[in-house]
């Protein structure tokens, strides 16, 4: 089983920035081989899609709630995925997850294959 680790989560003003990354431990796991989505879920919400990526590096998928602050990248050499957070409200707190996914297109809970670990993030003043 794929074994995923969030980080970076932490508290931030409204309008603050925070990137979170995503690494395995996972021997011989390659980011570039997967599909690759970012979740999140707030207290007494489902889990929703982020934004997803394929295993080209394309955005396939940003929510409409996040689009225009939220940008998802790689980083082949680190073997690493990141979600940089800009201009964060309060209603973006939530633990964030990544995962890897059925389909890039699909960037649903639902088709969520291994779910890492997540990191809280907290939009408070």
């Amino acid at each position: 089983d794929v074994q995923l680790q969030a980080s970076g989560g932490g508290l931030v003003q409204p309008g603050g920035s925070l990137s979170l990354s995503c690494a395995s431990a996972t021997p011989g796991f390659n980011f570039d081989d997967y599909d690759i989505g970012w979740f999140r879920q707030a207290p007494g919400k489902e889990r929703e899609g982020v934004a997803c990526f394929n295993e080209a590096g394309v955005t396939t998928y940003v929510a409409a709630s996040v689009k225009g602050r939220f940008t998802v990248s790689r980083d082949s050499a680190k073997n690493a995925v990141f979600l940089q957070m800009n201009s964060l409200k309060y209603e973006d707190s939530a633990v964030y997850y990544c995962a890897t996914i059925a389909h890039p297109t699909y960037c649903r809970a639902n088709y969520i294959h291994s779910l890492g670990q997540g990191t809280q993030v907290t939009v408070s003043s």
